[in-house]
C-alpha cells in the first residue's frame, strides 16, 4: 500500500521542482524578470484550490480515486506547460501551472491514504514516510533538468522544452503509480467521548501547520535577497537551501515515530520552541545562520506532522491544507517588503508574535486526558 502512495509523492515533487523552476525563466525571457515569479504564485494558488478539490473528491468517491483525479489534472496541466515552451501563448503556462498545483495537492494529500492503510498506532509514521519521499523529488528533480533539455534538442524542440516534458512524464507517471493504490476505508481515530478530537483541539493543531508554515516561507524568501546584499554567491546559497531542506524532510520517519510513541502535544511544543529558537538565530546572521536554517526545516517539519496527525477527516485535511498554501502566497509576497522595513529583525519579531502565543497555549491546554490519549493537544 505505501509503495505507491510513496512513489506516486515523490514523482510529482520532481514534477514540480522542475517545471517551477524553469517557468520562472521562460517568463523572464518572453515577457518580464519582474514578472517572473507569477507562474509559481499560479502553482501555489493551484495547490491551494486543489486541495479543497481533492476533499471533496475524497468524499464523494474515496481516498484512492480521489488522489488519481488530482494527477490526472495534474497531467493535464504539464501538457498546457510544455505546449507553452514549443511556442503556444504564454497564457496557457499560468493555467499549466495552476493545474499542476492541484496534482501536487494530491501528492500532499496522499500522506492521509498512507495513514488509512494502518493501524492507528503506526498513523503518524505512515505520513512520515509519505512526507520523507518528498525528499527524493525535491533532490533528483533538479539533476535530471540538463539531461531533459539535451533529449529536447533531440527531439528539435527548444531546450526550454526538456524540463517541463520531464515535469509531464513524472506526473504521468505519478498518476499510474496511483492506480495501484487500493480503495480503503478513512481511518477515524475517535476512542471515546471523554477523549474525542474537539473543535478547539483541531483549530489549535490547524493553527500550528499554518503558523508553521508562514514562518518558515516568510525567513526563507528573504534568504536568496539577504545572502545576493552580502556577496555570496549562487554556491552558498545552495548549501543553506540544501541544509534547509534536508531538515525540512529528512528527519521525517524521526517525527512520526515521536509522535506513534510520545503523543502530538510533545511534538508541537518541540515545533514552536524550534521555531523561535531559529528565528533568534536567523536574524543574528553569522556561523549558526547555516545550522539555523536546518533548524527552520525542522521545525516547520514538526509542526506540519504534529498538525496532521490530529485531523481525522477528509474535510478538515483539504481545508488545513488549502490554507497553509493561501497563506504561503500572502508569505512569499510580504516577506521581501517586510525585510527592506527591517531585516531579519523585523521577521524574527513577526515570527515570535505568532508562535509564541500558539505555544503557550499549547502548554497550558493539558488534561487528564491527555495522558491517557497521546494523540491529543488537550481539551
Amino acid at each position: 500500500m505505501l509503495i505507491p502512495v510513496v512513489l506516486a509523492a515523490a514523482l510529482m515533487n520532481a514534477a514540480m521542482v522542475a517545471a517551477s523552476a524553469v517557468s520562472t525563466i521562460l517568463i523572464s525571457d518572453q515577457l518580464s524578470p519582474g514578472l517572473a515569479g507569477l507562474p509559481n504564485t499560479a502553482g501555489v494558488l493551484g495547490t491551494a484550490a486543489g486541495a479543497l478539490a481533492v476533499g471533496k473528491w475524497t468524499v464523494r468517491r474515496g481516498r484512492a480515486q480521489a488522489l488519481r483525479t488530482g494527477y490526472g489534472v495534474g497531467v493535464a496541466g504539464g501538457a498546457l506547460t510544455v505546449l507553452t515552451a514549443v511556442g503556444a501563448h504564454v497564457a496557457l503556462l499560468f493555467v499549466g501551472m495552476f493545474l499542476l498545483g492541484a496534482g501536487n495537492a494530491a501528492s500532499l494529500l496522499s500522506r492521509y491514504a498512507a495513514a488509512d492503510a494502518v493501524p492507528a498506532a503506526r498513523r503518524a509514521s505512515a505520513m512520515s514516510t509519505v512526507v520523507w519521499a518528498s525528499t527524493a523529488g525535491a533532490a533528483g528533480g533538479p539533476f535530471l533538468m540538463a539531461p531533459s533539455q539535451a533529449f529536447a534538442r533531440g527531439l528539435g524542440l527548444p531546450a526550454v522544452a526538456g524540463p517541463f516534458l520531464l515535469a509531464l512524464a513524472a506526473v504521468f507517471c505519478a498518476l499510474v503509480a496511483s492506480t495501484y493504490i487500493p480503495r480503503v476505508r478513512a481511518v477515524v481515530v475517535v476512542p471515546d467521548d471523554s477523549v474525542a478530537p474537539r473543535r478547539t483541539q483541531v483549530v489549535l493543531a490547524a493553527a500550528v501547520m499554518v503558523v508553521g508554515h508562514l514562518v518558515m516561507v516568510a525567513l526563507m524568501t528573504a534568504v536568496p535577497v539577504h545572502t545576493h546584499h552580502h556577496g555570496a554567491g549562487l554556491g552558498t546559497l545552495g548549501m543553506m537551501l540544501s541544509a534547509h531542506t534536508l531538515g525540512m524532510f529528512a528527519l521525517s520517519p524521526l517525527t512520526g515515530w515521536c509522535i506513534d510513541r510520545f503523543g502530538t502535544r510533545p511534538v508541537v511544543v518541540a515545533g514552536l520552541s524550534l521555531l523561535l529558537v531559529a528565528g533568534v538565530l536567523i536574524a543574528q546572521p553569522g556561523p549558526a545562520f547555516t545550522p539555523a536554517l536546518f533548524l527552520l526545516g525542522y521545525a516547520w517539519n514538526l509542526c506540519y506532522l504534529g498538525g496532521s496527525a490530529l485531523l481525522v477527516s477528509a474535510e478538515l485535511e483539504s481545508k488545513v491544507e488549502s490554507s497553509i498554501w493561501t497563506v504561503s502566497a500572502l508569505a512569499t509576497a510580504a516577506s521581501p517588503w517586510l525585510f527592506t522595513l527591517g531585516g531579519f529583525t523585523v521577521l524574527s519579531t513577526f515570527s515570535c508574535v505568532l508562535a509564541i502565543p500558539l505555544l503557550l497555549l499549547t502548554l497550558r491546554r493539558t488534561s487528564p486526558a491527555d495522558r491517557r490519549h497521546p494523540t491529543s493537544l488537550g481539551s
